[in-house]
């Protein structure tokens, strides 16, 4: 289903269809999901080690942080900057899958190459994940900005938001950590999809035929084996784009611990290393790998559930077209 099939009844539906399966899948899995993102941004930013050795760490745990935050912030803190990341989910699950449908089709048109082929989704997962973070990396500072801010907030709403860091920090400030970002997105979604087509060919190869009727379960089995490979292999590149996404805002972090100025990419890597150990990169690792598991699984759980009844009402459509 995902990516480009001639054998497949369902490459019927359109880019339009394709879109709003990505945006419905997006936007489920934002809701679903952003309680465990919040957590990880919240290590990820934390210069102290986490550790409970640590007293200056404030957070260690996911269960430790879930509490301290639900405490001190409210059960909403886990839904913090909910607006313009389902803005960031809904527009980037739209055109990553158009483009990536778009890809494998053009391979399929253009090429000899077979568009089932691992390698043909990496490159073609890869590029379209680089298009869609283009588009929607304004909306993924806001988002880390938002989820960053402590108590009293920095930023009231969206709009404040916006105007507050235009007016003092500039336009690029939007794009900010998007090196990184492009450094690892390509990486991470390109295994992400073929590690996706590889583990659905091994469920096949695995599963005798008549064994075969749990096929959402195996979507999201699939999709969440998936996402905490390619997580694993790429995650310091997250670490550091979400370290870049901060600068400018370390009057807001000062609640939270210590703060850093970076200069740019190396020198994000370099202060990391040197001052948190090599372990630093990672820090955070823990609720990325289950948000990978949870969010990945569920992206394309519900991207396929979706482009089946997408196929399924046109389908009911036509039919009932023809008996009238």
């Amino acid at each position: 289903m995902v990516g480009y099939d001639p054998k497949s009844e369902v490459k019927s539906i359109s880019a339009v269809e394709v879109a709003v399966a990505g945006s419905a899948s997006g936007f489920v899995t934002r809701a679903l999901v952003s309680p465990v993102d919040v957590i990880k941004i919240r290590f990820q930013l934390q210069i102290e080690q986490l550790s409970p050795r640590n007293p200056l760490a404030k957070y260690y745990g996911i269960l430790q942080t879930a509490h301290r935050i639900c405490h001190e912030e409210g059960p909403t803190a886990f839904w913090k900057g909910h607006v313009p990341a389902q803005l960031l989910s809904v527009s980037y699950g739209a055109v990553q899958f158009v483009t990536f449908e778009c890809l494998t089709e053009l391979v399929h048109n253009a090429t000899s190459y077979n568009t089932r082929n691992c390698i043909v989704h990496f490159v073609c997962g890869g590029l379209a994940a680089c298009t869609a973070t283009m588009t929607v990396q304004p909306l993924d500072t806001l988002r880390t900005r938002f989820a960053a801010q402590g108590e009293p907030k920095v930023y009231r709403n969206l709009r404040h938001a916006v105007v507050t860091m235009y007016q003092t920090e500039g336009p690029l400030t939007f794009y900010r950590g998007l090196t990184p970002t492009i450094i690892a997105v390509f990486p991470y979604a390109g295994l992400q999809f073929s590690f996706y087509n590889l583990l659905q060919q091994l469920y096949k190869w695995v599963m005798p035929s008549e064994g075969r009727n749990a096929g959402n379960v195996k979507n999201l089995v699939c999709g969440s084996c998936a996402g905490v490979i390619s997580k694993t292999l790429t995650y310091p590149f997250d670490l550091f784009k979400k370290r870049l996404q901060v600068g400018g805002f370390e009057q807001a972090r000062a609640a939270f611990g210590q703060v850093r100025t970076y200069k740019g990419l190396m020198d994000c890597a370099g202060q990391i290393v040197r001052e948190e150990g090599p372990v630093g990169l990672f820090k955070g690792l823990s609720p990325s790998l289950l948000k990978a598991a949870l969010s990945t699984g569920f992206t394309f759980f519900w991207y396929e559930f979706f482009c089946n009844l997408l196929y399924a009402l046109k389908n009911t459509g036509s039919t009932k077209g023809v008996c009238h």
